[in-house]
């Protein structure tokens, strides 16, 4: 569910219609609602009621200081993959001890940033990885709390480039090495092993593939248990997948997540951690674009819009789909046209949709692409020298531009002209 319905016949968030925003910011834009942000974190909040939990949005879905705000002051902790995402974070006012630093690649700069920072836990990745950080903990006279993050060799059944639990993926180390992997951590110096990370892909779903992972967890718990470590500590990852395709099945609920948390692991008596992003960020934006021309080609027409592939590249990227709509709601039992959705930048896969029935638009009209606020502005760049666009945050009735349009000079001045050019 959503907070982004027509009211008299126009798309509003909440109780902003679209083009009031439009006609103050220009197009095109992200739109966020701070209802559905809170109602997504809420419904896994409820969804792990009883167990002792902390959810860390998973920040990389959507970084904006505001929704990172929203999320802090819920009580939420932060999964970060990056020193970057870890300042931002922190300027966001979560404290250190909800912080979670994931990623294959860490540097030792970023380690001892947030050593000294505070840092809940570190979901390590690799033995290099290890050792550097125990190396690091150990020069600050400190022992670096740990997950060390497994892979089960699980097939997550989604898209190959976000699926993370194969044995080809790069992620993690074999489960089958756990038992070696986690006999080094306890013997080096500067590590404090906590518990076991786990993470199978983004965009799942079916819940099988969560319950074979977890199911290797809880067997590896009780191994790793048996060979003196003390883990108290679950990181069960994220990865719950968000419809899309509105017309599609829905994917699983939070609440039969959580059923299937207690059903696979609930026994152990472990703190619970789980990293969702998607699914709380996700349906809570749209990207509102306007249309510039349509345009008739040889077979086919072209609705051709002002938002553009560097503003969301999910589509070219990944062939992802997002629900298009008028924000102007359309006469009901009209006949739809049938465009591709393109935008202006000068490559192919500049396209957002091909065949797509949509009620006839033209020059000047508003669309919406639903489900657009995860993965979205935090992908998008300035290809073409396009400015990166607003992002606006609606509460009720009030909004407010939480990431402004950067002017051209602005850009063109980043770049240094050597001085014997």
């Amino acid at each position: 569910m959503d907070h982004f319905l027509y009211r008299n016949g126009i798309l509003h968030a909440e109780d902003v219609p679209l083009p009031e925003i439009a006609a103050e910011v220009g197009t095109p834009f992200y739109v966020y609602s701070r209802a559905t942000l809170t109602r997504h974190y809420t419904l896994f909040d409820e969804a792990l009621d009883g167990t002792d939990h902390l959810i860390c949005y998973a920040m990389k879905s959507n970084s904006n200081q505001a929704v990172l705000k929203i999320m802090g002051d819920l009580g939420a902790g932060m999964d970060v993959v990056s020193g970057g995402e870890y300042r931002r974070a922190r300027a966001a006012g979560v404290p250190g001890e909800r912080i979670v630093f994931s990623g294959v690649g860490k540097t030792g700069e970023e380690m001892r940033l947030a050593l000294e920072g505070g840092i809940r836990q570190f979901n390590v990745e690799s033995e290099p990885e290890l050792a550097l950080l125990s190396g690091i903990a150990e020069s600050l006279g400190m022992k670096a709390p740990v997950t060390i993050r497994v892979n089960p060799d699980v097939d997550a059944r989604t898209h190959e480039k976000i699926a993370t639990g194969k044995a080809e993926n790069k992620f993690g180390i074999p489960i089958s090495r756990a038992r070696q992997v986690y006999a080094q951590a306890a013997a080096l110096p500067g590590i404090e092993v906590v518990g076991i990370d786990v993470h199978i892909g983004s965009q799942l779903t079916d819940l099988e593939p969560f319950e074979q992972a977890y199911l290797k967890v809880a067997d590896l718990t009780r191994t790793l248990r048996a060979d003196g470590h003390d883990i108290r500590r679950l990181d069960l990852g994220g990865g719950l997948g968000i419809p899309y395709e509105r017309s599609n099945t829905a994917p699983p609920l939070p609440m039969e997540y959580g059923a299937l948390i207690r059903r696979t692991v609930g026994d152990l008596g472990c703190e619970i951690e789980i990293e969702p992003g998607r699914l709380i960020s996700g349906n809570a934006g749209l990207l509102v674009s306007g249309v510039i021309y349509v345009k008739s080609g040889e077979d086919r027409d072209f609705l051709i819009l002002d938002a553009a592939m560097n503003d969301l590249i999910r589509p070219a990227m990944y062939g992802a789909w997002h629900d298009i709509v008028p924000v102007k709601e359309p006469e009901p039992g009209g006949e739809p046209a049938i465009y591709d959705v393109v935008g202006p930048v000068c490559e192919t896969g500049d396209t957002f949709a091909k065949s797509r029935a949509i009620a006839p638009l033209s020059a000047g009209d508003l669309v919406a692409f639903r489900s657009a606020g995860a993965y979205g502005a935090v992908m998008s760049s300035e290809y073409n020298t396009r400015p990166l666009i607003p992002e606006v945050l609606v509460d009720q009735h009030q909004f407010a531009v939480i990431r402004a349009r950067p002017g051209f000079e602005e850009i063109i001045n980043r770049d240094t002209i050597p001085e014997w050019l």
